[in-house]
């Protein structure tokens, strides 16, 4: 989440704030994960980040950063569209005026617009850790399935698959936090009047 949060309110303040020129094609890629199979993203990530990749110097693939950055990106698109609905239900009336004070755009971002959008940040980022959380085909190929440092709760079920009682409560595991998470999601969401 720490890797996903700067860059999904960056772009959920672009795409709920700025030019409308480009704007549909940025959407577009940052969809992408939502909408591509995980195996997909996972073989993008490893062209970028494995042996060879233009990123391989950071060295994450095979790594708990590499299963991190798996996460990351298959989150971004479900955090960046809560968190963008959530920013365009900002009164852009009360920025205007902010600005007409003399307040620079940081400083309307960061004292009206993000208070003012919290809660709805807030339910973007619980929707977007439960995705995470979830998150399996992108991260064994990205980081693999070593016990105890890039396993993650959907590898283990999958490794447990053959213990059918260890998986099943891994299975209740896993669904009891993806409900606890969405249902915090849902509660955090801000509120419309009909």
């Amino acid at each position: 989440m720490i890797f996903m949060l700067p860059v999904g309110v960056a772009l959920a303040f672009y795409l709920a704030r700025g030019p409308v020129r480009f704007r549909a094609v940025v959407e577009a890629v940052v969809m992408l994960p939502l909408v591509l199979p995980p195996v997909a993203i996972g073989v993008f990530l490893l062209a970028l980040f494995g042996r060879g990749g233009l990123l391989a110097f950071l060295g994450f693939a095979g790594t708990w950063l590499g299963a991190s950055a798996a996460a990351a990106a298959v989150a971004l698109p479900v955090f960046v569209r809560v968190a963008r609905a959530a920013l365009e239900d900002v009164d852009p009336r009360l920025e205007g005026m902010a600005s007409v004070l003399g307040a620079s755009p940081l400083r309307v971002a960061l004292t009206i617009t993000l208070p003012l959008a919290g809660r709805g940040l807030l339910a973007a980022f619980t929707l977007a850790l439960a995705r995470a959380l979830g998150e399996f085909g992108a991260t064994i190929l990205v980081a693999g399935a070593i016990k105890g440092d890039t396993e993650t709760l959907p590898i283990a079920i999958y490794q447990a698959f053959e213990h059918r009682g260890e998986a099943t409560a891994l299975c209740l595991v896993a669904a009891g936090l993806a409900f606890a998470l969405a249902l915090a999601s849902a509660w955090l969401s801000p509120r419309r009047s009909a």
